[in-house]
């Protein structure tokens, strides 16, 4: 993998990352349009940039996690889930990473939800996440474990949660970079474990695309993050049902024309 290569796929992680159009899809295409080969380091890359736009939530919403014990204990409690079932079906979720037409369709579905989202859930109860109880929060939770299904959507799956509990939009949606948090933390632990296990050593080259990566994740999912707030107040989420039908219609066109698609 070239400094570009991982430029542009550090840009895509962190536009598509907490926006509810999945981060899987349009790796798919952007590694696939840019030439990135499948390999052990390009699978560990994709993960371990998830530090950078980790980071920017943290960094964004600073006083929030130094606000109480309860903060911690209801963001456990919602990672808790999908936790367990990533353990449980850790193979199973591999195998379905390898249908692109999997993550096209599901994108397709997801678009459909979004577009009626807004009219489904108009009853606020919250207003801010840190509102919630535990039992709202593991619901919240058991919805991420539906982003377990590749094109779905880890973000857009717990929006549409926490809109169910009768969160706000912006609730929502902030419970989501929250949860993102541990989610993400996790799995690239568990990630980078997995590849020293295997016997892998990383080099100087690699560490530094690693750093590069990491670094333009966070910059760029920083203004995803302020311009997907202000975006999903005033218009709500129907544009981007619209864009995942749009982009999972493109992978099923580009899958049908013979086009070799990979997720790295």
């Amino acid at each position: 993998m070239s400094i570009f290569q991982a430029i542009i796929l550090a840009i895509i992680e962190g536009l598509t990352e907490f926006l509810p159009i999945s981060s899987t899809g349009h790796l798919i295409i952007g590694s696939s349009l840019i030439g990135v080969q499948p390999s052990d380091f390009s699978k560990l890359f994709i993960v371990a940039i998830q530090l950078g736009t980790i980071l920017s939530v943290v960094v964004l919403y600073f006083k929030r996690f130094f606000q109480s014990i309860h903060f911690y204990t209801k963001l456990f409690v919602a990672f808790i889930p999908s936790a367990i079932l990533g353990v449980l079906f850790s193979d199973k979720i591999d195998s379905m990473l390898e249908s692109p037409m999997t993550v096209a369709i599901t994108l397709v579905i997801g678009g459909v939800i979004l577009l009626f989202v807004d009219k489904w859930f108009q009853k606020v109860t919250y207003e801010d996440s840190g509102e919630i109880d535990y039992f709202t929060a593991l619901k919240i939770g058991f919805f991420q474990c539906l982003a377990m299904i590749p094109g779905m959507s880890r973000s857009g799956a717990t929006i549409v949660g926490g809109m169910t509990q009768k969160l706000s939009r912006k609730a929502a949606a902030e419970f989501s970079f929250f949860l993102a948090v541990p989610t993400m933390f996790g799995a690239t632990a568990k990630k980078l474990y997995d590849f020293y296990k295997a016997g892998h050593i990383i080099t100087t080259d690699e560490i530094n695309i690693l750093l590069i990566g990491n670094i333009v994740g966070f910059l760029v999912a920083i203004l995803a993050i302020k311009t997907f707030i202000g975006f999903i107040n005033r218009h709500g989420f129907k544009a981007f049902g619209i864009y995942r039908i749009i982009a999972g219609s493109i992978i099923i066109v580009l899958l049908a024309a013979g086009y070799n698609l990979q997720i790295i």
